[in-house]
């Protein structure tokens, strides 16, 4: 079905050309009584309204107000013989979505409706996926529907009522510490405390008094008797991550802790008995870290009761475009900005990147674009040069095509026009992809509405050719 467009204006010749320029493409309304145009409103749907700006004894922008009050969702295009700086800054912030002036340059008119269209359906696409984050969350902000995070999940409500202690595996930036808080949160102990500690970001000769604490005169310093973080979980859950980094002088007195359930502050000979659950996170190879003697193999195994692994980004893509209007969202509130959105080949390249950084560095990216941008659509120039000059991929890497690794080339003839030239770069795609209009698009970097007008004219030029020629 064709996007549709509207024309009001109050000369019937200027309606009547700009109908027949874009009917092509476009199911055209040609109006010129505002009140008539406010009743077509109200009883159906309208992609673009193309607006003049002053239509007999109505102000244009008066009645741009009244249709974004009928049709919030409608894009407006002002036109005008008339323009000026200050009127088309009025008509923006009214809610037009750009400001043409008369005579219209019919070609500037098609692109300016398509970007209009464009930038609509990337609207919708982030409003639509903002709606449903709620439903996809799995616990404390993580997102993913994919099958692998869907296995998280489940490990996660399977243990989250139990005692036995979790070890998380997964590369830095994956998300270790929201499916612990996740396990925490949702379970049996969520009134009481979760206590997080950085194994790594500790000093060795401070990690022991941080853990089990410390009594008056345990060390130069130690004024006053301090509990430590295991004392402070009593009741919740300790979370240790990156216990890999843990040195090796205190893996014997964390064992101890583990197998007796209490503690010896540094300085004491009392102990002190706690209930704590442990989950432990690392990004290293523990198994390979005990054959090497870096990490004790008794304390492995004691950690490591309930493993989950968490995936890297790059291998559940799927689940990027759920995260992006997330983070998109977040960001966007954060900087008090209207919610911005990313241009197609913005969102082609975040899509198709690979994340060494995972999902903390997708919400980098998109902390830096967010910030960049000048008008709240992100284009590719906003995202930050590291994504943009990473090298181009293959078509092989998009989610469920049939493309092989193999690129193969197309001969454009050099006697071909620029139009041809398009046409037949377009049709060869459209060929390997087996028709599919989507995977079309998304290897050539744009929308799939522009993909079928674009068919719609070629197949439309060749009927006309098809006759002449009878």
């Amino acid at each position: 079905m064709k996007p549709t467009v509207l024309i009001l204006d109050d000369e019937p010749a200027i309606g009547s050309s700009l109908r027949f320029a874009l009917e092509t493409n476009y199911e055209v309304t040609n109006l010129t009584e505002v009140p008539e145009a406010y009743q077509f409103l109200r009883s159906q749907p309208v992609h673009v309204v193309l607006l003049d700006w002053r239509l007999g004894e109505y102000n244009g922008l008066e009645v741009l107000s009244k249709i974004k009050d009928i049709q919030p969702q409608t894009s407006i295009i002002m036109m005008t013989a008339y323009g000026t700086i200050e009127s088309s800054i009025e008509a923006i912030k009214r809610g037009a979505y750009h400001y043409i002036t008369k005579p219209l340059d019919i070609e500037e008119l098609h692109i300016l409706i398509e970007k209009t269209l464009e930038h609509q359906e990337l609207h919708d696409k982030v409003r639509e996926l903002s709606e449903t984050i709620e439903k996809i969350k799995g616990y404390d902000q993580m997102i993913g529907e994919s099958a692998a995070m869907k296995q998280v999940f489940s490990i996660i409500n399977r243990v989250k009522d139990i005692d036995s202690n979790v070890l998380i595996f997964g590369e830095s930036g994956t998300g270790k510490e929201l499916v612990a808080r996740g396990i925490h949160r949702q379970g049996k102990r969520a009134n009481g405390p979760f206590i997080s500690v950085n194994c790594a970001a500790i000093p060795e000769t401070l990690l022991e008094s941080e853990l089990f604490g410390f009594v008056k005169g345990a060390f130069t310093g130690a004024t006053r008797n301090q509990n430590g973080k295991v004392a402070a979980a009593d009741g919740g859950t300790l979370f240790l991550d990156e216990i890999g980094e843990m040195p090796p002088s205190l893996q014997a007195k964390m064992l101890r802790f583990l197998q007796e359930k209490e503690i010896t502050p540094l300085g004491s000979s009392e102990t002190r008995k706690v209930d704590v659950r442990i989950v432990s996170a690392t990004n290293k190879e523990l198994n390979r870290m005990v054959k090497e003697n870096g990490f004790r193999e008794d304390l492995y195994f004691r950690l490591n009761v309930i493993p989950i692994t968490l995936p890297p980004l790059r291998e559940r893509k799927e689940d990027i475009a759920l995260l992006i209007p997330y983070f998109l969202q977040k960001y966007s509130e954060e900087m008090e900005k209207p919610l911005c959105v990313l241009s197609s080949d913005a969102y082609k390249k975040l899509l198709t990147y690979d994340y060494p950084g995972n999902i903390r560095q997708l919400g980098n990216i998109l902390e830096y674009a967010v910030a960049m941008t000048k008008d709240g659509t992100i284009m590719e120039k906003d995202l930050p040069i590291t994504v943009q000059h990473e090298q181009e991929t293959s078509l092989s890497r998009y989610e469920n095509d049939n493309f092989t690794e193999e690129t193969k080339l197309i001969n454009i003839p050099i006697n071909y026009t620029m139009k041809e030239a398009e046409q037949l770069i377009i049709e060869s795609v459209l060929e390997e992809c087996g028709g599919n209009r989507r995977k079309t698009a998304q290897a050539l970097g744009i929308s799939e509405r522009s993909i079928r007008n674009k068919l719609h004219l070629y197949r439309t030029i060749q009927q006309k050719e098809a006759k002449n020629a009878e």
